[in-house]
């Protein structure tokens, strides 16, 4: 298996790549890591653990060849058949969403960790997505420790499903101290949560880490699901902590801040982070980190592979089945989807505008597929699916009236032709005109039947694609984001989600958009 370029983390030698409080992409560090084979010698030979990260995991198999629970097993069972002592730690959301966890609730996920060999885990935010009673279901079903610091059940008055509010597990003469921290934000659906409260991060951290020390903790790592700036603050305000395995961005991150490395391993376990970790008496740890792509040279893991194979061929079965009804036709046929508004359309921008509870919602025709007429009748998953085969997510933005005028005058650009970022929109009506120059052609918006006001904010719900400027709509970015990628339901769950509610269901064009040509 290629391998990245090995580093040695510590607080006198800092390698490039991970200067202090410096956040880094690997995307932009690839071109000079470079595949090196460990020496026998080599200084983390002693070390003793070997951690294996992994965060933000939504698919148990391979994504586009990268990836997939049954290689990451085989990572595991090669070092420990090395001698090495590796431990596996999940830092949140891997249950929710995908497609066959809006069929599974998540016990898709557990059982290929439990497989996996999956040693401890904390809460993200989409562990919460099904609610708290779900949570504890899927928590009893783990084989893993749980440390979960911050998500307490009120009737117990401890953390959720009977996890350990901190864990110290002893490697040979090391005694590691572990607490587990999610993020309490909005990104949280509380109205889901019968009976949990989210405490302060933070304020967990200084409850339970006193009580690591005094318990005997050498080495302390925060497992944690916060943005990377509350990640920073963390360490800045708790410096006993040592080395943060975080998630919640989907991107690979390490770095520095004064002694602590944040490490986080990108998502759908396209990469593990491998961190070998020593401590000396009376010395800082020594940390050697490195980067491993999850790629097809490593084979499955015989069991794992099995138990996913299991559930794939459930999902199969479950995509057929009929999660509502339409009373009439909804077309996708791209000629009059891309240059008009449709009942489909229309669908998806109140699917949209109700998941994020938004002032209003915009979706670009090209996400809507399948270039052909669904007829009127039962719908099942499947269907869902072909109308949208993307992953994409719901995300809200908030931005001004002006900044909206832009958005949709961008929309209609493009007409008479037929175009994928043509807008279907939901809480607003607008007048276009064809003839006038592109740019200028929107007239007479109104948001829920008040005129637009310029210096207004309004909450906009889009998806992910359009807000990382996909089709064109590149001035989104900057602006103050509601939802993030990394919280949002995946569409297609949520499409689910609203059809299944408002069954039957009978779209139809209402005049939100008005051709003038």
């Amino acid at each position: 298996m290629a391998r990245r370029r090995l580093t040695r983390v510590t607080p006198s030698r800092v390698a490039a790549a991970l200067l202090p409080a410096i956040l880094v992409s690997i995307a932009a560090l690839h071109p000079v890591l470079h595949a090196q084979k460990e020496e026998s010698g080599a200084p983390r030979a002693g070390a003793a653990v070997t951690f294996l990260q992994i965060n933000d995991v939504y698919s148990t198999v391979p994504i586009d060849g990268a990836g997939g629970l049954a290689r990451v097993a085989t990572l595991k069972k090669r070092l420990k058949d090395q001698g090495r002592t590796p431990f596996m730690v999940l830092a949140g959301d891997f249950l929710s969403p995908s497609i066959a966890s809006s069929v599974f609730k998540g016990a898709q996920m557990v059982a290929a960790l439990n497989a996996a060999g999956l040693d401890l885990a904390t809460l993200g935010n989409h562990e919460l997505d099904f609610g708290d009673d779900e949570l504890i279901e899927r928590m009893k079903e783990a084989n893993w420790q749980w440390v979960v610091s911050n998500v307490v059940d009120r009737r117990t008055h401890k953390p959720i499903g009977g996890a350990a509010p901190y864990v110290i597990k002893k490697f040979g003469n090391l005694n590691v101290g572990f607490i587990g921290l999610c993020l309490v934000t909005g990104e949280i659906s509380r109205d889901k949560l019968t009976h949990t409260d989210l405490i302060d991060p933070f304020a967990a951290a200084a409850r339970y880490l006193p009580m690591l020390r005094s318990a005997g903790a050498q080495l302390i790592v925060a497992v944690t699901h916060l943005p990377f700036s509350d990640d920073r603050r963390l360490v800045e305000r708790f410096p006993e902590i040592d080395l943060v395995i975080g998630g919640h961005e989907h991107f690979p991150i390490t770095a520095t801040v004064g002694h602590a490395l944040i490490s986080k391993a990108g998502s759908d376990a396209r990469w593990v982070a491998r961190l070998d970790v020593t401590k000396r008496p009376g010395r800082p740890p020594d940390r050697f980190y490195e980067l491993l792509p999850i790629t097809e040279e490593l084979p499955d893991e015989p069991n794992t592979a099995n138990v996913i194979a299991e559930y794939e061929a459930k999902l199969a079965v479950e995509l057929d089945a009929v999660v509502g009804e339409s009373r009439v036709p909804l077309d996708a046929q791209s000629i009059h989807l891309r240059t008009a508004e449709q009942p489909i359309g229309n669908l998806f921008a109140d699917m949209l505008r109700a998941n994020v509870d938004a002032d209003i919602a915009m979706v670009n025709s090209g996400s809507i597929r399948g270039d052909r007429v669904y007829p009127a009748g039962p719908l099942k998953r499947r269907t869902l699916l072909a109308m949208h085969p993307f992953g994409n997510v719901v995300c809200k933005v908030e931005l001004t009236g002006a900044r909206l005028l832009q958005v949709l005058n961008a929309g209609v650009s493009r007409l008479p032709a037929a175009a994928g970022q043509f807008p279907q929109v939901s809480g607003l009506t607008l007048t276009v005109d064809v003839n006038a120059r592109p740019g200028n052609r929107v007239r007479d918006v109104k948001v829920n039947g008040e005129p637009l006001d310029p210096a207004k904010s309004y909450s906009i719900a889009i998806p992910d694609f359009v807000l990382k400027g996909g089709d064109g709509y590149s001035m989104f970015a900057g602006l103050p984001v509601l939802v993030s990628p990394e919280a949002g339901d995946l569409i297609v769950s949520a499409l689910e989600e609203y059809v299944s509610g408002h069954t039957p269901i009978e779209p139809k064009v209402e005049g939100r958009i008005t051709l003038v040509r």
